[in-house]
């Protein structure tokens, strides 16, 4: 349930440029375009609606996922899904040990013509796509896997001395498989941090398998709309962008990160005991990135720290170093931040900027 006056009287509910008329229209197209998008996902995908909602999300916000569940979960289906929906372009990856840095950036080529006058040009390789699907990330050795974040941090790469710049939309799933975990290369916090969500599939239950059946055996597949397109998704990402975030909020957001802090005055007493490294400020600007999308589903123009709470669970989970207390007690992060979010209430970001406002 949405709070009232989320905002607060110092956030605007308009954009500047834009009409209120001329606000509500387009905010109202975002979310029916956004909807559509889901929809026709669900033609493909069951259940997940959590997991779809949250894709779609990093999409718009312009982040990346990082998806963990095991094998046979359709997440390749997911990625494929997406690309025929928003009429984007679609490569999958199979990361193994031997895969090297030029197998999906590219390299640059010798040509030699007829008349024997050879060419250098730069053949690209599948990373120069709309929909990449990184298939079992962590089975790359690091330098692969640098080459990869590197690009998802910068949206370009370079070789041989030149830039090339990635088309956008360019929106990076990677997938890690949680049980086998023999001859894998995890990925180091620094590079976990890259990925705005980390989201979590789990098996389906009776009714779900049920219906799995029913579309793949019985029924004709679904047929696919194209809902939008590349254009559409560039347009939705700078709407979600402009939307006003009120100080408040902002401090909310602030206070959640800093109490993932061990050290920190805000720390809750299993954050103390369960935490060795919490989240960077990086962490504050995808939870406020996530929250601005929320914002606009539920038809409004201002964020609340309703919306901030909603993405703390995927935003954050990654972004938490355990100790080795709460790995033996098999204390995990969501654990970490379900008690986070108990004891660390949007009234309390009142109490935050007083301290904070003292020490400065």
């Amino acid at each position: 349930m949405t709070e009232p006056n989320a905002g607060g009287s110092d956030a605007a509910e308009t954009i500047d440029g834009l009409s209120a008329d001329a606000l509500a229209e387009r905010i109202a197209q975002f979310r029916d375009d956004f909807e559509r998008t889901r929809a026709e996902v669900a033609k493909m995908m069951v259940g997940y609606d959590d997991q779809i909602e949250k894709v779609l999300i990093a999409l718009v916000t312009g982040g990346n996922v990082l998806l963990e569940g095991v094998p046979g979960l359709g997440k390749t289906l997911l990625v494929h899904t997406l690309s025929d929906v928003l009429h984007l372009s679609f490569r999958r990856v199979q990361f193994t040990p031997d895969l090297m840095p030029a197998d999906i950036i590219g390299t640059n080529v010798v040509d030699e013509d007829d008349a024997g006058t050879r060419t250098l040009h730069f053949q690209k390789g599948p990373l120069f796509t709309h929909l990449l699907l990184a298939d079992e990330i962590n089975r790359a050795t690091p330098r692969t896997q640098s080459a990869l974040l590197e690009a998802m941090e910068e949206h370009t790469v370079t070789v041989g001395g030149e830039t090339h710049v990635l088309e956008e939309p360019f929106f990076v799933m990677a997938t890690q498989n949680p049980v086998e975990q023999a001859g894998t290369y995890p990925l180091p916090a620094a590079q976990l941090d890259k990925f705005l969500f980390k989201l979590i599939l789990g098996y389906p239950d009776g009714d779900e398998l049920d219906e799995i059946i029913q579309r793949t055996t019985v029924e004709a597949p679904p047929v696919l709309e194209a809902v939008t397109q590349r254009e559409k998704v560039l347009e939705m990402r700078e709407l979600a962008r402009r939307v006003p975030v009120a100080s408040h909020v902002e401090r909310y957001a602030a206070l959640l990160v800093t109490a993932t802090h061990p050290d920190s005055d805000h720390a809750t007493e299993m954050g103390k005991r369960c935490i060795r490294l919490g989240a960077s400020p990086r962490g504050v600007l995808a939870l406020l990135a996530g929250a601005r999308v929320r914002a606009l589903l539920d038809g409004r123009c201002q964020v609340s720290t309703d919306d901030v709470r909603a993405m703390a669970v995927a935003t954050l989970r990654h972004r938490i170093t355990r100790s080795f207390e709460a790995e033996s007690d098999d204390v995990g992060p969501d654990d970490i931040i379900h008690d986070l979010l108990d004891h660390v209430t949007p009234d309390a970001a009142e109490v935050f900027e007083t301290q904070e406002g003292g020490r400065s």
